[in-house]
């Protein structure tokens, strides 16, 4: 017959000290009420700046990378795979055009350069047939760019500075400019960075030893893997809209 204790309200354990007891309390509800919201009266048109859209494109990434194995596979178990960014920028290509006489243009092509490396945690069984099951972990590098002018929801805008220089006569020769006397004058429009979210990515691949397998070891120390990986991104860019939706009031 087994002895169990008795409960005397408290959550123990049974064992030799004794020192499995924790303290708990029942939380008690809270009222909740709604205040009134305050609205600005002096809003009429009113403009937000917010992370807008610029596109959401599908890049494909193609990769072939060696992967080492120590110690030697005999046989490939499962590959797990993740993808990193490590960079993601937007460069305008133009053609640009004003809006109104501010400075700033806004861009209708664009080239997306995009940087990282996509995570893999191989595992595999030894040879040996009371072999262990190990892992290991490789990260293969990507870069390229991809033309997403075609893709664009919303055109990045984009401001240019100027910069203006004049120049003097010698006032001894008055046939030669003076090459010590300058006048400067420049003006500097700072940017709204765009920058990208990493939605997904699918991957397909194919992997295999590139020595002979069907030797006498039955085991390789080298993974050649062959990727392509359709990479979705959104690509953003804080800018001032109306709230209402039209650009014309």
């Amino acid at each position: 017959m087994g002895f169990y204790p008795k409960s005397n309200g408290k959550s123990k354990c049974v064992g030799a000290n004794n020192k499995c007891e924790v303290k708990a309390r029942t939380e008690t509800q809270l009222p909740v009420s709604t205040g009134p919201a305050v609205v600005n009266p002096n809003l009429v048109s009113p403009l937000i700046k917010v992370p807008l859209v610029l596109a959401e494109p599908t890049i494909q990434v193609v990769v072939e990378a060696d992967i080492p194995l120590n110690p030697p596979a005999g046989e490939i178990k499962r590959v797990l795979k993740d993808v990193f960014l490590t960079q993601c920028k937007l460069v305008p290509v133009g053609p640009f055009t004003e809006i109104g006489d501010t400075g700033f243009f806004t861009s209708a092509g664009a080239k997306l350069f995009v940087e990282g490396y996509i995570r893999k945690n191989i595992e595999y069984a030894t040879k040996e047939c009371y072999g262990s099951v190990r892992t290991t972990t490789a990260k293969v590098p990507f870069s390229g760019f991809a033309d997403i002018s075609g893709e664009l929801l919303n055109d990045p805008i984009f401001g240019f500075g100027e910069q203006r220089r004049a120049q003097f006569i010698d006032p001894v020769g008055l046939e030669s400019p003076r090459l010590d006397k300058y006048f400067f004058e420049n003006s500097v429009l700072y940017n709204e960075q765009p920058f990208c979210e990493l939605i997904g990515a699918d991957f397909f691949e194919l992997d295999f030893s590139p020595h002979n397998y069907n030797g006498p070891a039955k085991s390789f120390s080298t993974l050649r893997e062959k990727i392509v990986m359709d990479l979705t991104l959104k690509v953003l860019q804080f800018q001032q809209i109306p709230l209402n939706g039209d650009a014309d009031e």
